[in-house]
């Protein structure tokens, strides 16, 4: 190879930064951290960090998911390990104005759990929270009181996927625990899209649908009302028929 002077080429940053998406009180929430240092001291933002030297994107991404929440990223080449939470990447953002600081090109991903504890702040935050993301985002407008960087773009961004994902995977078990009720699959649904299901017709329609859903064995009252029936993920990755959207 022809040698060449690195320093020829301007230096530039990567960082990960984290959509992490639960369901807590029947409302789609995110996990975002209040940054103790500048820039946007005092701001919230989506939890993330710096690459480095030794690691590639998936182990910072997944460092970045233990130090924030605890969770451990499922493994799906290790189908014995605990499940974990489902870790993929969402997208690249390098706009050269995203950080004041330098050129910090931004590798997001998009982390989707059961309903999660209370968070713990790390890092250079100092306080972290679940907020509901339409709150986030309404506030993206403020640019005084939005969220730092272009993390406002990046959340929409993950939103996004999520609502568009669990149309044609099983994605939206992810959000429940291993044993689940329809009912409780449902409210996931509702709260992701943001809208209101017929709970007979999701029902028929899940139930129905091919390796999406299997019996777990036994009932539950924790919802309240009569017992109901519980199930697991069954081994479909894709529906089909897929779970459209309502047009709202």
């Amino acid at each position: 190879m022809s040698p060449y002077d690195p320093s020829a080429y301007p230096p530039f940053a990567v960082t990960v930064d984290l959509v992490v998406l639960t369901v807590r009180r029947h409302a789609l929430c995110a996990l975002v951290v209040r940054r103790g240092e500048q820039p946007f001291q005092g701001r919230w933002a989506l939890p993330g960090g710096f690459v480095r030297g030794d690691e590639d994107l998936a182990a910072a991404a997944a460092r970045e998911l233990s130090e924030e929440t605890g969770l451990c990223a499922h493994d799906p080449a290790d189908p014995g390990a605990d499940n974990g939470a489902h870790l993929e990447q969402l997208a690249t953002y390098g706009d050269p104005k995203r950080d004041p600081r330098m050129r910090v090109v931004s590798v997001a991903h998009l982390v989707l759990a059961p309903d999660l504890p209370a968070p713990r702040a790390g890092g250079d935050a100092n306080s972290a929270r679940w907020a509901p993301v339409d709150e986030l985002l309404a506030a993206s407008d403020q640019a005084a009181s939005g969220l730092a960087f272009d993390h406002a773009r990046i959340l929409a961004d993950g939103v996004e996927r999520a609502r568009s994902k669990i149309e044609y995977s099983s994605l939206a078990t992810a959000f429940c625990p291993p044993a689940f009720t329809v009912g409780e699959l449902r409210r996931v649904y509702e709260a992701v899209w943001g809208v209101a299901l017929d709970p007979r017709n999701f029902h028929r329609k899940v139930t129905g649908t091919p390796g999406f859903l299997v019996p777990a064995g036994g009932t539950t009252t924790r919802q309240g009302g009569r017992p109901a029936q519980l199930f697991r993920a069954g081994g479909a990755t894709l529906l089909n028929p897929p779970m459209l959207r309502p047009e709202v």
